[in-house]
């Protein structure tokens, strides 16, 4: 099971927010380049990054901050927020990201979404936030008037190897995953899904991993890593 430690980026800094909300952030470095290194020598394979102006506005909004990201690290990123259209999934790809995360645009244009994973594969991922099952989208600030689990259907047989699903409820809330939908979404597509939201301890990640056979191909941890509560080089042990 993958540990994807997250690196949020607004306004150039690494944040976290409190259940999506852009008004209740916290700002725990100006360099995000900074918690990509440290996540890095803490033995982490693969990283989680979110571009939230970009979520926000529908257009990347931190390339340099990425690049910069890109260019001094070793391990690949996966990177959302923003990311609507071909043009964009190139040009990310290009300088060095391995997976591009897609998420309204799941909702708005499944054809693109399919376009993609002809041309791309599985550097295309999907993701799914929800609120009491219910999917949101740009920026999670609308709904996107479909369930979670009827969407991640519909990406699979499209050809999507993978969902990232998040429960917006407990993200930065430090409540404990909800391994029970993640479990129920993953066995109702048949797809590979990456777990987020909620991650408060070690519990979570021996949680996660009792189910990992179940479709659970790893879990992205965020506001837990940077207060502490969870330390990552145990999570790595446990999840390897």
């Amino acid at each position: 099971m993958i540990i994807f430690p997250a690196i949020d980026i607004l306004g150039g800094k690494c944040v976290r927010l409190f259940k999506g909300q852009f008004d209740q952030q916290t700002v725990f470095a100006d360099d995000p380049l900074e918690m990509a290194l440290k996540w890095q020598e803490a033995g982490a394979k693969y990283l989680h990054l979110v571009d939230l102006d970009g979520a926000k506005s529908g257009i990347p909004s931190n390339l340099p901050v990425i690049e910069r990201i890109v260019s001094n690290i070793d391990i690949p990123i996966q990177l959302g927020g923003g990311i609507r259209n071909l043009q964009t999934i190139e040009a990310f790809l290009n300088i060095g990201i391995s997976r591009v995360i897609l998420g309204s645009i799941a909702v708005k244009s499944p054809d693109l979404v399919a376009l993609a994973c002809e041309k791309y594969d599985e550097k295309i991922v999907v993701g799914i936030d929800a609120k009491d099952s219910l999917v949101q989208i740009e920026g999670w600030g609308v709904s996107g008037n479909i369930q979670a689990e009827e969407l991640a259907k519909q990406m699979s047989a499209l050809g999507v190897r993978r969902i990232i699903y998040t429960d917006i409820s407990r993200d930065g809330v430090l409540s404990g995953v909800n391994v029970e939908s993640t479990v129920k979404l993953a066995e109702a597509a048949q797809i590979k899904v990456i777990a987020s939201g909620g991650v408060k301890g070690i519990e979570d990640i021996e949680n996660l991993k009792k189910v990992e056979s179940r479709g659970i191909e790893g879990v992205i941890v965020g506001k837990a890593i940077y207060t502490g509560s969870l330390d990552l080089k145990e999570a790595l042990k446990i999840a390897n």
